[in-house]
C-alpha cells in the first residue's frame, strides 16, 4: 500500500498535466468548436432551441398541465454529477498544470522580475495559446456545453425560462471562446476559481437531488456572489498590472469580459438581496435548478416569492 499510493499520484499528475497531448496542445481551428463561424451559429441555436421548447410545453400541453414538471427520473441527478465531475478533473488538471508551467518558466521570470501571482493575473505580451494551462482552457470551454443542458432541464421540470438564464449561459460560452482566442490574461485564475465552485455547488445539487438534506440558507447563491466578487477583485489586480508592467496580453479581450461580469454582479446582486429578504420573511430559500452561474440567486429569489404567496394562502385558509 506504502508505494501504490505515490506511483497513483504520479500517474495522476502525468495524465494531467505531462502528458504529450497537455504538453504540447495548441489552439487552432482546426479543433472543434474553435471557429467563429460555430460560435455565431452555436449561440442562437441554444437560445431558440430552448425558447422553442419552452413555447411547444406552452401551446401543446393542457392548460392543467402546464404547471406540472415533466418526470425525468434520475436525468437530473445524473447531469450535477457530470458537472461536478468534469469541474473538479478541470480544477485538478489546471492547478498541476499552473503549477508546472510555474516551474518550467521560473528562470525566465528572473530576468523581467515576474513573479508567478503576476504571470497569473497577466500573461506577458505575445503569449500564444499553446500549453497546458491552454489544454484545460478548452477543456473549460467544452464543459461550458455540457451546462447548456441545464437550461432544458430546468425548462422540463420548472416551465420557466427567463432571459438571464439565456444572456448568462450565453455569455460565458463567448467568454471562455475570447480566452484562447485572445490568449486573455487572468483565465487561469478564473477557470480554477469557477471550477472549483461548479463542483461544489453540482455536487450539494447532486446531493440534494438524491434526496439527502439541504442547507438552511440560500447556498448556491451565497456561493455565486463570493465567486463574483472575487472575480471583481482580480480584474482591478489584472488592471493594475496592465498598466505597471506595459501591457497584459490579451486586453482587448480582457474588457469585454469586465464589462460583462460586472453587468452579471449587478443583477446577481439586485436578485440577491431580493433573495435575502424573502428568505428572512419565509425562512427558508429553495435553490435554483439552473446551471448557469448567477442565475441561481434570480431563480431562488422567485422560489421564496412563491413560497411566500402560498404561505400566505394556507394562512388565510386556516382562518
Amino acid at each position: 500500500m506504502g508505494t501504490r499510493l505515490p506511483m497513483s499520484g504520479a500517474t495522476l499528475k502525468y495524465y494531467l498535466s505531462e502528458h504529450p497531448a497537455i504538453v504540447n496542445f495548441r489552439w487552432s481551428h482546426h479543433l472543434w468548436g474553435s471557429t467563429w463561424s460555430f460560435l455565431a451559429a452555436a449561440v442562437p441555436a441554444y437560445v431558440a432551441a430552448a425558447s422553442v421548447l419552452h413555447l411547444l410545453l406552452l401551446l401543446l400541453l393542457p392548460r392543467h398541465l402546464r404547471r406540472r414538471p415533466v418526470p425525468l427520473g434520475p436525468l437530473p441527478a445524473l447531469h450535477s454529477l457530470a458537472v461536478a465531475a468534469a469541474s473538479a478533473v478541470v480544477f485538478a488538471g489546471m492547478l498541476l498544470s499552473a503549477s508546472a508551467e510555474i516551474r518550467d518558466t521560473r528562470w525566465l521570470w528572473r530576468r523581467s522580475r515576474t513573479t508567478p501571482i503576476q504571470w497569473l493575473l497577466c500573461f506577458p505580451l505575445g503569449t500564444r495559446p499553446s500549453g497546458r494551462v491552454f489544454f484545460w482552457s478548452y477543456a473549460f470551454y467544452l464543459s461550458r456545453f455540457l451546462h447548456l443542458l441545464r437550461t432544458f432541464l430546468t425548462v422540463l421540470r420548472r416551465r420557466r425560462l427567463t432571459f438571464f438564464q439565456l444572456f448568462n449561459q450565453s455569455i460565458l460560452l463567448c467568454m471562455s471562446f475570447l480566452w484562447l482566442e485572445f490568449s486573455q490574461s487572468f483565465q487561469v485564475l478564473a477557470i480554477l476559481s469557477t471550477t472549483l465552485l461548479y463542483a461544489v455547488v453540482y455536487g450539494y445539487r447532486f446531493w440534494t437531488a438524491i434526496g439527502l438534506p439541504g442547507a438552511r440558507f440560500p447556498f448556491v447563491a451565497n456561493c455565486q456572489v463570493i465567486l463574483l466578487c472575487y472575480n471583481l477583485l482580480c480584474h482591478f489586480g489584472v488592471l493594475l498590472l496592465h498598466f505597471w508592467k506595459g501591457g497584459c496580453n490579451g486586453i482587448g479581450a480582457w474588457v469585454f469580459n469586465s464589462v460583462l461580469n460586472g453587468a452579471i454582479l449587478y443583477l446577481v446582486l439586485k436578485f440577491y438581496v431580493k433573495v435575502q429578504l424573502k428568505y428572512r420573511k419565509v425562512g427558508a430559500v429553495a435553490e435554483d435548478e439552473d446551471g448557469s452561474t448567477g442565475a441561481a440567486a434570480a431563480a431562488a429569489a422567485q422560489q421564496a416569492g412563491s413560497s411566500g404567496s402560498e404561505t400566505k394562502v394556507t394562512r388565510k385558509k386556516d382562518h
